[in-house]
């Protein structure tokens, strides 16, 4: 590391170049496979796929990146959009070890507590994965037994319900706006789902944001 460089500009420096090899990995697996196996694509079905779904991921992408950059910092990050899982393992981790160590994100504290998080997590991911890969044959009466699964089907709910209990006690008139807000919109509008999280997220925090304002001009924050 260069004497003048601080932690943050090394972690920009190192996150992107790691990022942009994992991205080269990624795209040249395909591209080796079919090379091997001789097996070239229909460019125009491809094509037409990539014009049906690309945008939708190119959305969802940009709206994670602004939502939850601010949550992970800057090397959580870029740990976390290679590894993946971000809502339902990484993003929980980092905010849990923060809260656990009464710091804020913003600091240097925070973002080496956050990575740290993030990368024993994706750690802790993969042994599972591997473990579950050899287990998977033996375990699967057990697991796919009547009794366990009303347990797997409440999971994320009750890891969410838990994080959610420690911030709404914190300042509970914040929460009540968007939780209401949400409730709302999945109850009574039948095309939102599993899948839109994605793009409800940052809706819910722009209503905060913005609830949260008029609730400080009027003096009940």
């Amino acid at each position: 590391m260069k004497k003048n460089m601080s932690y943050i500009d090394s972690v920009h420096r190192d996150g992107r170049i790691w990022n942009l090899s994992m991205m080269v990995l990624l795209l040249a697996f395909p591209v080796v496979v079919a090379l091997i196996f001789d097996a070239t694509p229909d460019w125009k079905a491809l094509g037409l796929g990539l014009v049906a779904t690309a945008p939708m991921y190119w959305a969802v992408g940009a709206i994670e990146t602004v939502t939850f950059t601010p949550m992970l910092g800057a090397g959580g990050s870029y740990l976390s959009f290679v590894t993946g899982n971000i809502s339902n393992l990484k993003l929980p981790c980092a905010i849990n070890a923060l809260e656990q160590n009464d710091v804020s994100i913003q600091s240097e504290e925070g973002e080496i507590i956050s990575t740290i998080a993030i990368a024993t997590s994706s750690i802790v991911t993969t042994l599972v994965v591997i473990l579950g890969v050899i287990l998977i044959v033996p375990l699967t009466p057990i697991l796919e037994s009547p009794v366990l699964e009303p347990a797997f089907a409440q999971m994320l709910p009750a890891l969410f319900g838990g994080l959610g209990v420690a911030f709404v006690s914190k300042n509970w008139k914040i929460a009540v706006a968007p939780v209401l807000l949400m409730l709302v919109l999945f109850i009574f509008v039948p095309a939102l789902n599993e899948s839109t999280v994605g793009i409800m997220v940052p809706v819910s925090v722009v209503f905060t944001i913005i609830v949260s304002r008029i609730l400080y001009k009027k003096g009940v924050l």
